[in-house]
This record gives C-alpha cells, structure tokens and sequence, in this order.
C-alpha cells in the first residue's frame, strides 16, 4: 500500500513539473509573439509608476499601445493598474495622462484604476469591455506576462492578440516563464494572483 502511495504521489509530482515545464515553455513561445490586428482596443497592462510618472517599464508599455493607437489598430485605448501603495496616483491614471500629453484624445482613453493584481485587473478589463459591447483587444504587456493575460481574458469570450513591448529577449531570466507557469497554474485552479 505505501509502495502504491509512493508510485501515485512520484507520477502526480512528474506529471505537475513535466505541465509547470510546457506552460514556461508556451508562455516563453508566446512572449516573441505579436499579433497586433484590427481590435476594439487596446489595453496597457500597468507596471509601476513613481510619483505620477510612468517607471521605464510602463512607460514602454504605454509607448508601444500608443505606437498600435496611431496605426489605426484600435479606437480604444484603456490603461489599468492601482495605487501599488502611492496615495495620489494609480498607474491607469499615469497611463491615461502620459498618452493625453501625447496627443491621444482623452474619450479615446479608458481607466482601470482599481487592479492591484494582474487577475483584479483582468476582471475589471472584461467588465469594462461587456459593459461597451467590446469583443476584442490587443493587449500591451512585457512578453512573459501576455499568456497567462490572454488566457483570462479569452475565459471570458473576448477575442485577444498579444502584443508585447519591444525588449531584449536574450535579457529575460528563464525563471521569469517558470514564476509565469505557476501564476498561470494557481489561477487555472481558482487562486488568484
């Protein structure tokens, strides 16, 4: 009985590392992906932002959603992102008045500026997109974090076309895909992270 026990806990153990080592593997496939296409809009994931200005990172995230807005692939553009702590800004609202400077008109610009999570976020995106009879999107993010996001919006029935910021592949750690793996992983199994 405890052999059994044994055998069945090994092949549970091997079959979840082989599962958490082919999600990496799609998810390190998918981040050299752009599937930029005509949508219904365009939406920025948020990263952090400092005192009202956007860190590097979502700067070039903002850059690049304002790079597919002025090649006419979507009407819309929403940002998202919370507080993350700051008591003034959210990173959608630092999102919404970076791409305004920039010329993009403020009814073409959508907030959600609650998410303090990729998932809070996600649901807040598909909300949004129901209540506006949204269908698809194209969602901006560094290219590790498009799958797992794809994944959860495409849950909901929207239509989605990953686009990831331009960066350096070669500069992105293995391990990143493996923490993408398990985020993914917890989420298929109801833990929201």
């Amino acid at each position: 009985m405890k052999r059994t026990l044994g055998a069945a806990s090994a092949l549970i153990v091997a079959g979840a590392l082989a599962w958490l080592f082919y999600t990496a593997r799609q998810i390190r496939l998918q981040s050299t992906r752009d599937e930029a296409q005509p949508a219904d809009i365009i939406v920025v994931l948020g990263a952090a932002e400092y005192r009202g200005r956007p860190s590097p990172v979502l700067q070039a995230r903002l850059n690049h959603a304002l790079f597919l807005y002025l090649r006419g692939l979507a009407p819309l553009i929403l940002t998202t992102g919370g507080a993350g702590g700051d008591p003034v800004y959210t990173e959608g609202e630092v999102g919404r008045a970076y791409l305004s400077r920039r010329g993009v008109p403020s009814e073409a610009i959508l907030v959600e500026p609650e998410g303090e999570s990729t998932a809070q976020s996600i649901a807040a995106v598909g909300e949004i997109m129901k209540r506006r009879n949204l269908t698809s999107c194209i969602v901006v993010s560094d290219g590790y974090h498009i799958f797992r996001v794809k994944k959860m919006l495409e849950e909901t029935g929207i239509k989605v076309y990953g686009s990831p910021r331009p960066s350096k592949p070669e500069a992105i750690d293995n391990w990143v895909y493996l923490r993408q793996a398990v985020a993914y992983g917890l989420w298929k199994i109801g833990i929201r992270v």
